[in-house]
Formats: C-alpha cells, sequence, structure tokens
C-alpha cells in the first residue's frame, strides 16, 4: 500500500509541476491558432477569420492602379522647334543695299547672339519692334521679323536659329543616373526619353515608379509599364517635374518563420508564397504549415465580398488562413496576393510547445537533484 500511494503521490505531483509549469509563460513566438480563432466575431473577438479559396483570392487580388490622366495621356508631342519663354535665339539679317538699318557698312550681315525671348514670350529687333516668338517655330519668326523690316528695307533676308536655353526645362530627381535640370529638345520630347537622357533608372526597375508633376496635376507609373504601354509614354511639356523613386510597400512577417522582419516588395506583386519564401521559408523546427496567416484591414468593398454580405462600413479586420498541408493549399498560397501593410503570421506547431514544457521540467528536475546532492554532501 506504501508502494502504491508513493507512485499515486509522485503522479500527482509531476502533473501539478507539468501544470505550473505550463502556466508559466513559457517563450513563444506569438499566439496559437487556437487563441486567433478565438479572436473572431463569431467568440469573443472583432475579427473575421476567413479560409482562403479560389473565390477569395479573386476578391482580394488588387494591386495598386497607377497610371496618367487624360491631361496627360492627350497632350501632343511638343514640335521640336516650338520657342518657349526662357529660350535664346540667333538672328542674322542681310540686307540689300549698302547703307542699311542694321548691317554695317561694308559687313555682308548684322548677326543679333543670344536674343532671349522674355516671360511673357516675345524678343525685341531693332526697328522691328516687339515679335512674338514664344509658340511659333523659328521659320514664323523669321517671317514675322521679314514683314516688320520690309517696309523699312528693300528685300531684308533673315536667318532665326533656336538655341539652347532654359525656357522647355524639366526636373529629374531620385533613383536615376543623374539628376538635374535638362531641356526638352528633339531627342528628349516623351518621358521615357528623358529619363534615358537623365543616366537611366539607378534602382531596380522592377519595382521604379515614375511620378510627373505638372502644375496641380500628379500621375504615376510603375517604370517597366512604360515599355509594355508606349501610351504611357507621355509627351513632356516645361516645367514638368520628374521623380523616380522605388515602391514604398512592405508587409511584415512574424512567428515561425525564417527570419521576422519588415520586407520591402521586391515586385509589383506579391504572392503568399513568395513572401514565406522572402524571409526564409517556415521553420522546419517550429512552424506548424496548417497555420499560416494574413492580418489585413481589408475596405469594406472587397470585405463584402469576400463574406458576401453588403452591411459592412468601413475599414474590416481580416484573418486569411491559409493551410499549406491541404490538397490545394501550395496552389492558395501561390495565388493569394500580399498587400501593403500585411502581417504574414505562422504559428508554432502543437509539439513546440510540449517540447519547451519537457526541457523546461527536465532543467527543473536536474536543479532539483543538484540540490539535493549538495544538501546530502554537506
Amino acid at each position: 500500500m506504501k508502494i502504491k500511494g508513493s507512485r499515486w503521490a509522485k503522479s500527482v505531483a509531476l502533473a501539478a509541476l507539468v501544470a505550473t509549469v505550463a502556466s508559466c509563460g513559457l517563450p513563444r513566438s506569438g499566439p496559437s491558432k487556437q487563441e486567433i480563432f478565438e479572436g473572431s466575431v463569431q467568440r469573443s473577438g472583432d475579427a473575421f477569420i476567413v479560409t482562403v479559396n479560389d473565390r477569395v483570392t479573386r476578391a482580394t487580388s488588387v494591386t495598386p492602379a497607377l497610371g496618367f490622366s487624360g491631361a496627360f495621356l492627350n497632350a501632343g508631342v511638343l514640335g521640336s522647334d516650338t520657342i518657349s519663354p526662357g529660350d535664346t535665339l540667333g538672328l542674322t539679317i542681310f540686307e540689300n543695299v549698302d547703307d542699311g538699318l542694321l548691317v554695317p557698312e561694308g559687313a555682308p550681315s548684322a548677326v543679333l547672339e543670344e536674343v532671349q525671348v522674355d516671360g511673357s514670350g516675345f524678343i525685341f529687333v531693332p526697328y522691328a519692334g516687339r515679335i512674338r516668338a514664344a509658340g511659333n517655330s523659328p521659320e514664323t519668326v523669321r517671317r514675322l521679323i521679314t514683314e516688320k523690316l520690309d517696309s523699312q528695307t528693300p528685300d531684308p533676308q533673315v536667318q532665326v536659329r533656336r538655341l539652347a536655353g532654359d525656357g522647355s526645362t524639366v526636373s529629374v530627381s531620385g533613383g536615376v543616373g543623374a539628376q538635374g535640370v535638362y531641356a526638352i529638345e528633339r531627342p528628349t520630347r516623351t518621358l521615357s526619353s528623358m529619363l534615358a537622357r537623365a543616366g537611366g533608372i539607378a534602382i531596380p526597375t522592377e519595382i521604379a515608379q515614375v511620378t510627373v508633376i505638372r502644375g496641380g496635376h500628379k500621375g504615376r507609373v510603375w517604370f517597366e509599364d512604360l515599355y509594355q504601354n508606349p501610351r504611357l509614354d507621355i509627351a513632356l511639356r516645361g516645367g514638368d517635374r520628374i521623380l523616380v523613386e522605388e515602391d514604398s510597400r512592405s508587409f511584415t512577417a512574424l512567428g515561425a518563420t525564417g527570419s521576422q522582419n519588415r520586407v520591402p516588395f521586391e515586385s509589383q506583386t506579391i504572392s503568399a508564397i513568395e513572401a514565406l519564401a522572402q524571409v526564409g521559408g517556415l521553420s522546419t523546427s517550429l512552424a506548424d504549415p496548417t497555420g499560416v496567416f494574413v492580418f489585413r484591414n481589408e475596405p469594406a468593398e472587397i470585405a463584402n465580398q469576400v463574406l458576401g454580405r453588403s452591411d459592412l462600413q468601413g475599414a474590416q479586420r481580416m484573418v486569411y488562413v491559409l493551410d499549406l498541408t491541404a490538397p490545394t493549399g501550395m496552389f492558395e498560397a501561390r495565388d493569394f496576393a500580399i498587400r501593403d501593410q500585411d502581417t504574414v503570421y505562422v504559428t508554432e506547431a502543437p509539439y513546440v510547445q510540449w517540447t519547451k514544457v519537457l526541457n523546461a521540467l527536465t532543467g527543473t528536475v536536474s536543479t532539483v537533484d543538484s540540490l539535493n546532492s549538495l544538501g546530502s554532501g554537506g
């Protein structure tokens, strides 16, 4: 009886020790699968927990809508010789008389270099007065000057050259080879050609975004789309500001993954499988492949579509569940799109906590044995 009683006492003591250790809050990477499900609206929480399937994947597959408005797309390419305020012109005037108005005696012609177009778009030519230059071609300006001089000197001949100026310029900054201010010239009248003039893209092209600011309007496109869709290669205007920058989207990976970190997007779209791969995949010694969760604040229109409802308003807390061990689990994870500010969390396998309990017990028993040995030796 004493032996049975002793065994029973030891069993009770062991069970009590296990319960005590388990309740002490052993270290872990985050909430368990059961604790996450407890946070659903069906229980004691405020989040909608949804198992990912084909319908959910289609409803949540949303990518940033980038593009240019009609004002950008419909603007025609500037004529290569169109003069703008700030441009500089060179004038050469020939007169068919010995004593001309502008041509010095004995000289073949009068040369007026660096005649700048003022802010109102005019230039001043002696004896011809103010001539409208902005918006016209050099040929048109030549004709206007000739008409003004024709009444004062017989058969004048005029040449007009458009020199380099700062009238039709754009600024290019950000992730390009050479930031600066560049004139809109014949080879650089469109967005892609101006980017090439600025040294090309100096950041990974797959995540490069190009923003064009024109007055109070702004448009943004993916750099790669400029070549896939020629319509996006818009014509430039003087004063445009072009900014090239990396995609700022990111997601956070937590739990039993290869690394826990805030992770920037490496392409325009990222699937759940790709997101896990970016952080080293699942931890083979800790992860539960049936417990891959994506936490997201979902806009009401998408949440209603996912849940088959129409009454939800405002952003909703959604938790999407991926089971990689399911027959189609890997396919669902491959097709499910990760979005900006998502949190990807992988739970620990159930046995991990038991392993931690046993390790804690083993350590506790070893410590007690050591103390007893010290006590006996004393």
